[in-house]
């Protein structure tokens, strides 16, 4: 068996991150110039101030920042006690360096701020203070950039999980129509091979072929009215030869909305409830008519019968399971934006009525 062990990938220094961080500490520098000038000394070169703080900055800057990023990169959290004694060596050796560097940018003769003068400790804490204020600018940054990543991970998560269950809960809805109609089907032939092999055979091919035209679509997360409509064409021509003449049928399906996508399995249950319950139990049987339409951006699928009609007492009493399996599959796919309504067709008969929206590339009414 051939393995492959996955190594660590490496990354290298995140110069972009050190340079996104370099913006801030120039603002930085100029608010301890403006400082400096206007609060502390009063009356001294702003620029030679601003010259003196970017020296001492940077030098404090790349020292804390880019020891930071080198040791601990840029998702980890420093330890607390090895980033304060970085932070206080850098400031020392910032002080010094930035000091005689100003000195020599300047032309200035500056002395070294090493001796333990009230000058010299009072710019070396200042120059803490401002690594201080750096350090929590940038700790908040961090932190709010953090959470704002754990929040999004966290929401992606959750859509994840949501997708998910919703795949899975229209699988089972999608699995328990099939057999459901299937049963039926079986049980019509069982009934035929009694009295009349000849039809129970030939109705046999034909459940045969509806079976295998169905095989990928049911399968399938979506199809085309193309399709569907063409399962209704098999599914009532398989109906047509155990009712003979008493079912009569119309697909009325415009061009323009063949390429139409649409959930599988949407028109079948409610075809075979107008036969169950409408055209069946009615000794002289009637029509079916199935049809897509639009209005107003909206796709109207209607299944529309002659037959005995809603609660009629002659009618065989169904479990309403595909009725509510294409609900429950609407509402995880549409939620309040599709709908499927039941009601009295005239002058006899039921109407069931399913709106989807219409996809944004339909955009022509077609009644």
């Amino acid at each position: 068996m051939h393995t492959t062990d996955a190594a660590p990938r490496k990354t290298g220094f995140p110069y972009r991150r050190l340079l996104g961080d370099a913006r801030y500490a120039m603002l930085l520098n100029v608010l301890c110039a403006l400082f400096i000038t206007f609060v502390l000394s009063g009356g001294q070169s702003f620029w030679l101030n601003l010259l003196a703080s970017m020296c001492i900055g940077s030098i404090a800057f790349l020292l804390i920042d880019g020891i930071r990023l080198a040791c601990w990169g840029e998702q980890r959290r420093a330890p607390l006690l090895p980033f304060t004694a970085l932070i206080i060596v850098s400031a020392a050796v910032a002080q010094v360096g930035g000091t005689m560097l100003f000195g020599w940018l300047a032309n200035i003769d500056v002395p070294a701020p090493v001796s333990m003068s009230s000058r010299n400790v009072g710019m070396t804490v200042f120059t803490l203070a401002a690594a201080g204020a750096a350090i929590l600018f940038f700790g908040s940054r961090e932190k709010i950039a953090r959470l704002q990543m754990e929040a999004a991970q966290e929401k992606a998560r959750a859509e994840s999980v949501a997708r998910q269950a919703m795949q899975a809960q229209l699988q089972l809805l999608q699995a328990q129509i099939e057999p459901h109609m299937l049963f039926n089907t079986l049980a019509n032939l069982q009934g035929l091979i009694s009295f009349d092999p000849d039809r129970a055979q030939l109705l046999l091919d034909q459940l045969i072929q509806y079976l295998r035209a169905t095989l990928s679509s049911s399968r399938a997360g979506s199809t085309t009215l193309k399709q569907e409509f063409s399962l209704m064409q098999a599914y009532l021509g398989l109906m047509s030869i155990r009712m003979g003449a008493r079912l009569r049928f119309t697909l009325d399906l415009p061009e323009a909305l063949r390429d139409i996508k649409v959930p599988p399995m949407l028109l079948q249950p409610l075809v075979e409830n107008a036969i169950q319950h409408g055209l069946e139990p009615k000794i002289e049987g009637g029509h079916i008519h199935v049809q897509a339409s639009t209005d107003a951006g909206v796709l109207i699928l209607t299944v529309a019968d002659d037959g005995l009609g809603l609660d009629h007492p002659g009618q065989t009493k169904g479990t309403h399971l595909g009725v509510a399996n294409i609900r429950e599959r609407l509402r995880g796919m549409h939620g309040d934006g599709a709908s499927l309504s039941l009601a009295a067709n005239h002058p006899a008969g039921a109407t069931a009525r399913l709106t989807l929206p219409l996809p944004p590339t339909i955009t022509s009414p077609i009644a």
